[in-house]
């Protein structure tokens, strides 16, 4: 039996972990040990508590496994895949990292691993999905709504984190990028509110995130593209007023005598109020809509996904979006259906052909519905 070893047991590497220990040896590495107790139902999960910070450590750790997933908060999902690439391990990655992966594609070739960076649900899926139909069709836009929410809107913040709040917390400062006409556009983040109705839900409210990611890089043919966060309306306002009074900031400042960066205040505050109870439900929107030329006529696709907690299994609806795309991909490397050395981002994985089927059907299964809906 093929082994995996997963870096990180949070809520989304947790649900990694129990998905794939159904067909593969799985082993989860975390840094707590609390965390890793979740796993005490699930016998069949090996545990290691170890700092994975320590690039000895974790040379170590994944030297006997077949497969690595990486599971991290974004500060260290760098550093991680550099070391497994290192180590020649093939990987599949959902942390956010800030920097730009692809650089590591050297490396990862040299190496001769397969390595899909970003493969959650966006970036990830969307991603997947563009990268498919961009083989099939002159792609002309490309535009990604998608957001997490509680299912109960609790004041005052209405939002509840299931990722590491400072990764959280970066998408409300990092300038948004899309693209307008080939070229790249620049704006702050939380910039362009607009109010999106949908039916199952109701009405929230979107602005520009810097969610493109790689797309900027590797899809240079597409003329528009632009991704929006989907958040409860009047949550714009605290969060510009929270960001402008500078609680977001990482420039130290002097509190009777201690250097202190208001982001380690703000996140430390926040996580308790952000944090998802046991039992809490959540549930995750999203629209892709892709428009362009097929077989010389105008074609329009749109992908519409409303995933919500599952209840029997107790698990959040953000884990299930994004954890089983990354453990599809996690199949697709292990069987040999992705293989291409170098450090890919998912829109590569789409454009094989039969992947994005495999990936829906692979999602399907496990309740995570995709509706395509085909305007031609």
């Amino acid at each position: 039996m093929k082994k995996i070893i997963v870096l990180g047991a949070g809520l989304v590497g947790s649900a990694i972990a129990i998905d794939l220990s159904k067909n593969y040896d799985v082993t989860s590495v975390d840094l707590h040990a609390d965390t890793l107790k979740k796993f005490q139902n699930h016998p069949k999960i090996k545990t290691i508590q170890a700092d994975l910070s320590s690039s000895e450590n974790l040379k170590r750790i994944v030297k006997d496994f077949d497969l690595v997933v990486g599971a991290v908060p974004g500060f260290m999902g760098y550093p991680a895949m550099k070391t497994v690439i290192q180590s020649g391990k093939n990987m599949v990655d959902i942390s956010f990292m800030a920097e730009d992966f692809i650089q590591l594609d050297g490396l990862a070739k040299k190496h001769q691993v397969t390595v899909v960076a970003d493969c959650g649900v966006a970036p990830g899926m969307g991603n997947i999905i563009l990268g498919h139909h961009n083989k099939k069709m002159g792609v002309k836009s490309y535009e990604c709504l998608v957001g997490g929410l509680p299912v109960v809107r609790e004041w005052p913040y209405e939002y509840k984190a299931v990722f590491s709040p400072i990764d959280v917390i970066e998408e409300y400062t990092r300038p948004a990028r899309f693209i307008q006409n080939y070229e790249m556009v620049t704006k702050e983040a939380l910039s362009d509110p607009e109010l999106i109705h949908f039916e199952e839900i109701g009405t929230l409210e979107s602005w520009n995130s810097d969610g493109l990611r790689s797309l900027m890089q590797t899809m240079k043919n597409i003329p528009n593209m632009i991704e929006k966060t989907l958040r409860y309306p009047g949550c714009i306002e605290y969060l510009k007023v929270l960001r402008e009074s500078g609680f977001f900031s990482y420039e130290e400042i002097d509190i009777d005598g201690k250097k202190i960066r208001p982001i380690d205040i703000t996140a430390k505050l926040l996580f308790p109020k952000w944090q998802l109870k046991e039992g809490e439900e959540d549930f995750t929107i999203m629209r892709i809509v892709i428009e362009g030329i097929e077989n010389g006529s105008p074609a329009k696709y749109i992908y519409h996904l409303l995933d919500k907690f599952d209840r029997e299994t107790q698990t959040i609806s953000m884990a299930r979006t994004t954890g089983y795309t990354c453990a599809a991909v996690a199949n697709l490397i292990l069987d040999n259906g992705f293989s291409k050395p170098g450090v890919n981002p998912p829109e590569f994985v789409g454009e094989d052909d039969g992947n994005l089927t495999y990936i829906l059907k692979y999602l399907e299964e496990r309740g995570v519905i995709y509706q395509k809906e085909s305007i031609i």
